[in-house]
């Protein structure tokens, strides 16, 4: 009895368990169609979805891509590419650290500048990020130089604090898709919460600098809020919500958010420290926050403006 051959499926009607997706550095280039095609046929991808033409682009796949094929397709050009799981993209929660992800500077470095102290607490602050020393101990350290710096000093501060691009239409996404927002820093509550008011979010969580009514006392309130403290605010937010951890998000750039960044469904290392790099399962290392949202699965058409 002759056998008849059945012809192949076409890939793009595979069932795909994952997706690629690009995110370009505007500033820098432009996500062209030769390039969405040199990284489809290198990942053996199936269909294409443009979010946003020029910047980012999703490139379905029938099986994890291999992220070395990934990155020698990239041929070094100033291009994220994120892998999730075709399933389950659109999450419920996200919990964001604040300095260098959500704003652009470190703010308690910024606060030592005007104690002239700015390099030498930015130095303890980077060996800090980058898991060379206890963030407990460096938080101690760095607030007690600041001891009799005037309260002037922390509005003069915020008035310096620039947000993150793409840090306000993220938030307001997912606000509009009904997900929890949550700040969650090392930093201080002082921040956070102008931080919080002025883009949205539902939580904010913080250190708190204590003062003696006009200067800072060069203590910090204890417990101090760490990496542990990070992952279990993930944890509580998610359990309200009845969310599987599959069904969060958390983005930060230093050694203590990695506990968080592993913990969550997606974890995004955003120009991050050499050590949370190095560990994390997704980068952004040269787009801005709105890479958050195309990796949701999210166009660009679809973005709250914030």
């Amino acid at each position: 009895m002759a056998v008849l051959a059945v012809p192949p499926q076409p890939l793009h009607t595979r069932a795909m368990s994952h997706v690629l997706t690009l995110v370009a550095d505007r500033t820098a280039t432009s996500l062209s169609q030769p390039v969405i095609d040199r990284l489809r046929a290198a990942v053996g991808g199936g269909k294409v979805d443009i979010l946003a033409p020029g910047e980012a682009a999703d490139i379905l796949c029938k099986e994890l891509p291999d992220p070395a094929v990934i990155e020698r397709a990239l041929e070094g050009l100033p291009i994220d590419a994120i892998v999730t799981r075709h399933r389950g993209r659109r999450k419920g929660l996200l919990v964001a650290d604040m300095d260098s992800t959500i704003v652009t500077s470190e703010t308690l470095d910024e606060l030592a500048a005007f104690a002239g102290l700015k390099e030498k607490v930015a130095y303890i602050t980077r060996r800090s990020m980058n898991g060379e020393i206890d963030f407990a101990e460096a938080l101690r350290l760095r607030v007690a130089m600041l001891k009799g710096l005037g309260l002037d000093a922390l509005g003069k501060t915020w008035e310096r604090t620039r947000f993150t691009p793409g840090a306000k239409e993220l938030i307001a996404t997912m606000r509009k898709h009904n997900a929890t927002t949550a700040l969650v820093s090392g930093g201080f509550t002082f921040f956070t919460g102008r931080v919080a008011e002025a883009l949205g979010f539902d939580v904010h969580r913080a250190n708190v600098l204590l003062d003696d009514g006009t200067a800072l006392t060069g203590e910090v309130a204890e417990p101090i809020l760490d990496r542990h403290a990070k992952l279990l605010t993930l944890r509580e937010l998610a359990e309200a919500r009845g969310l599987q951890t599959t069904a969060t998000m958390a983005v930060g750039d230093g050694a203590n958010d990695l506990a968080m960044l592993k913990e969550a469904g997606l974890g995004i290392a955003f120009h991050a420290k050499p050590i949370v790099a190095a560990e994390a399962r997704a980068r952004v290392d040269h787009g801005n926050l709105r890479a958050l949202l195309f990796a949701q699965g999210y166009k660009a058409s679809e973005f709250a403006a914030g």
